[in-house]
């Protein structure tokens, strides 16, 4: 007896998938990209602007710093507690620094990374300089370099509104 005939074929693989459109696993992993590149670029745009701004701020200490004859030192003063105080009301509450002034002033830069050098050290001529006719260059050298360390200290994130 002989078997009866088979009608087989030969196995086809099946089509390769399709390009497009993309499993779900690919929509998910392209959603999260695309939400990690917004993620770095605006941290990268608030570092930029930040660097921007604390070069700004030192290039203005450097133009008080470096342009002694066409103030007087009285005025020299005044530029450096003012562009201090612009610094501290961007970035620490704006209540708690307004209204300081003398003592209170120097106390709040002293404990906003001052270490005790503005009320006891180069830093006590913003209480007086402005007032005072005449003001020791090396006081003003003093006050600058405070000033600066300052400023590089609290040029970064603000910590209060």
């Amino acid at each position: 007896m002989n078997p009866p005939a088979l009608n087989l074929h030969d196995i086809h693989a099946p089509p390769p998938p399709e390009f497009w459109p993309p499993a779900p696993g690919w929509w998910i992993a392209a959603l999260l990209l695309l939400a990690l590149a917004a993620l770095l670029t605006t941290r990268l745009y608030r570092y930029y602007r930040r660097l921007q701004r604390k070069r700004m701020i030192l290039a203005e200490l450097e133009r008080l710093e470096h342009n002694p004859e066409k103030r007087s030192a009285a005025e020299r003063v005044t530029g450096i507690s003012m562009l201090l105080r612009r610094v501290a009301l961007a970035k620490y509450n704006r209540r708690r620094v307004a209204p300081l002034t003398g003592r209170d002033w120097l106390q709040f830069l002293d404990s906003t990374g001052g270490a005790g050098r503005f009320s006891q050290g180069a830093g006590r001529v913003l209480e007086t300089g402005p007032y005072q006719p005449k003001v020791e260059e090396t006081e003003i050298s003093g006050l600058l370099a405070l000033a600066r360390d300052w400023l590089k200290i609290n040029t970064g994130k603000t910590h209060e509104h």
